[in-house]
């Protein structure tokens, strides 16, 4: 017999499942950075990536089966999955671009590859910081803070982008300006989505807060 939607609302669960995805998400953008830091090992460093990146799917499969579960659910259902995807999004775009730099067999890291990843390890620390506060409504405005230094983060972040690709079309070969240019182009995608993750949040507090 298939399991019946709860009518209770299954709280802890969603929010530890949530918590454990940016969590995941954290260590890929670490991962990417201390890879883009040293590309000597970049074998075992885009194996871990990879896990990270299965171990991120397997929690986003969870919390939509919960979503199917739950009838009554402690945040809007659109927002549930939306939320979940956008996490899932921003794992997905750091794994393209360390598998990128694996398969162009890039030997030296650009100075803005490193300050790409850097801004993305400060934004998935602000959505550490901002998930557990989904738990409580009365703390849900404090989300507000992270939410707008990732989108000052993202600016930051299109900003090195627009500075990266000037130099790519100064100083490279078209070989190397092709590679670089697909990279770049995976690591803004991450700021974006975790832009967006900020403002899925943001909607949250609006509706809630």
């Amino acid at each position: 017999m298939p399991k019946l939607p709860s009518l209770v609302p299954r709280e802890p669960k969603f929010f530890d499942l949530f918590e454990k995805s940016v969590s995941n998400v954290a260590c890929a953008t670490r991962e990417l950075s201390a890879l883009l830091e040293g590309l000597d090992n970049i074998s075992h460093r885009v194996s871990q990536i990879t896990e990270l990146e299965h171990k991120g799917d397997y929690i986003t499969h969870q919390i939509m089966e919960e979503l199917h579960l739950t009838f009554v659910t402690p945040l809007d259902r659109e927002d549930i999955a939306l939320l979940a995807d956008r996490l899932d999004d921003m794992l997905d775009f750091i794994e393209d671009a360390a598998n990128a730099l694996q398969l162009y067999r890039i030997g030296i890291p650009t100075k803005y590859s490193k300050e790409l990843a850097d801004i993305l390890v400060k934004m998935s620390d602000q959505l550490v910081e901002a998930m557990p506060l989904l738990r409580r409504r009365v703390q849900m405005k404090k989300m507000l803070k992270m939410c707008v230094e990732i989108n000052r983060l993202e600016n930051e972040a299109d900003h090195v982008v627009r500075l990266a690709m000037a130099d790519l079309f100064d100083d490279m070969e078209t070989r190397d300006l092709i590679k670089w240019r697909e990279i770049y182009g995976h690591l803004e995608d991450a700021a974006d989505k975790a832009e967006d993750v900020a403002n899925v949040l943001e909607g949250v507090v609006l509706k809630h807060g």
